[in-house]
């Protein structure tokens, strides 16, 4: 057997030399398909995220506001009523609406129903194409609107109102009861006849002391306008310490 010498064994122990690693493999560019859908997806993410957030605007924040400013009027009004016997003033409002059967709490009534007033969180009572009548009136059809959605939505819930519901108009010395004994739950926007001194489409036939109340529907569109409409039962006299209707207790 022949010997191993000190070369031999260097020489077995020398590491082998490494391979050279394998090129990589190219990558090949997105073509303008994929890139175009990649753009594409981004800008409906983009998209989402801005509707997400205008429905949050127009649907929430727009609430928050409108009802700060309504209190803040509504306060003025009743501070003015604090003051003692005088005008009505159709500035700051006239009184309070109250329906129990959308969920109670008071809606300040103004004059007027254009954006600018009803978006105030309030209601506003017609001046035109037919001049409301005003509770106090001896005849007539005292007509009011608000917003279904979005600035104080205050008639939100007016499809929750049924035939012998109450509905009740707080002035500075009056509560006036009225009695609900129609609903129209769809009609064009532009039918006035429901705000008529007599609206006949309600069943009424002769002169009376009506209310009307209107808003948009289906509920967050306004291509059409639901109505109700009351008649008044009885009038109250407003004690020092403003006790409610029963049918507010």
């Amino acid at each position: 057997m022949a010997a191993t010498t000190d070369d031999d064994e260097k020489q077995a122990e020398a590491p082998a030399p490494e391979a050279e690693p394998a090129p990589a493999p190219r990558r090949r560019g997105r073509g303008p398909i994929a890139t175009a859908v990649s753009v594409f997806g981004e800008l409906l993410i983009t998209a989402g995220l801005v509707l997400g957030l205008f429905v949050v605007y127009s649907l929430w924040w727009t609430n928050v506001v409108a009802d700060r400013e309504a209190h803040k009027q509504g306060d003025r009004v009743r501070d003015r009523w604090a003051g003692g016997p005088g005008s009505i003033d159709t500035g700051d409002g006239i009184g309070f609406l109250h329906v129990p059967a959308m969920g109670g709490g008071e809606v300040l009534v103004k004059e007027g129903t254009s954006h600018k007033v009803l978006n105030d969180g309030v209601a506003g009572y017609y001046k035109d194409p037919i001049k409301s009548a005003l509770p106090e009136d001896e005849k007539g059809n005292f007509t009011l609107a608000a917003h279904r959605d979005g600035h104080g939505a205050k008639f939100h819930k007016i499809d929750k109102i049924k035939k012998g519901d109450a509905i009740i108009y707080e002035s500075r010395d009056k509560w006036y009861v009225y009695k609900v004994y129609a609903t129209l739950p769809e009609t064009s926007k532009y039918n006035v006849s429901v705000l008529k001194p007599v609206p006949k489409e309600s069943g009424a036939k002769k002169a009376g002391r009506y209310i009307t109340l209107t808003t948009c529907t289906p509920v967050f569109t306004s291509n059409y306008r639901y109505v109700v409409w009351g008649e008044l039962e009885r009038i109250e006299k407003v004690d020092n310490k403003r006790t409610p209707p029963a049918e507010l207790r």
